[in-house]
């Protein structure tokens, strides 16, 4: 039997609203990360969720499978995916990943950001992506950057992602 395997890499990255010395949330969204929704965490701007784990996941299994990159199949001049949560985008990835004749091996995901702290909840997003891809496994890890950069200054988050994809 041959079989194709092909490994791509995803990025995202998404400032956190800023909202004047408001009150968190004023901004009527809320953080949305991993599939799982964050309450009393400042939100991300954004067309969509801003789920930047599953932004970076979809950009990763595109990547891998060469159907393209985030921007291309979610762009911000599509209203179909104005708000968007980062599970309706992995489903979409998925169907089309599908369509193109491939399965996902594996997706591994890090979160790079000084909050939210993602260690109590990291199994639960886990599992949560990994449902929006219809089980395929999903592993998570989160880290900072010791407070350097925009990301130690809490300006934002970001993640990285890295997808196998096989085709028979």
């Amino acid at each position: 039997m041959t079989f194709e395997i092909r490994v791509g890499q995803g990025v995202d990255v998404h400032a956190f609203v800023v909202e004047d010395g408001a009150d968190e949330g004023a901004s009527g969204r809320s953080l949305h990360l991993a599939c799982l929704e964050w309450p009393g965490e400042t939100p991300l701007e954004g067309h969509s969720d801003a789920d930047v784990a599953a932004h970076a996941a979809c950009d990763a299994l595109l990547s891998a499978s060469g159907l393209g990159e985030l921007g291309s199949v979610f762009g911000t001049s599509d209203p179909r995916w104005a708000g968007a949560s980062g599970a309706a985008m992995l489903g979409e990835t998925l169907r089309l990943l599908t369509g193109a004749g491939w399965r996902i091996g594996n997706v591994a995901i890090q979160v790079i950001g000084e909050r939210p702290r993602m260690s109590g909840r990291r199994e639960e997003a886990a599992a949560a992506l990994s449902a929006a891809l219809d089980g395929a496994t999903v592993s998570l890890g989160a880290t900072t950057t010791d407070k350097l950069g925009f990301l130690g200054r809490t300006e934002g988050l970001a993640a990285i992602a890295t997808a196998l994809v096989i085709r028979d």
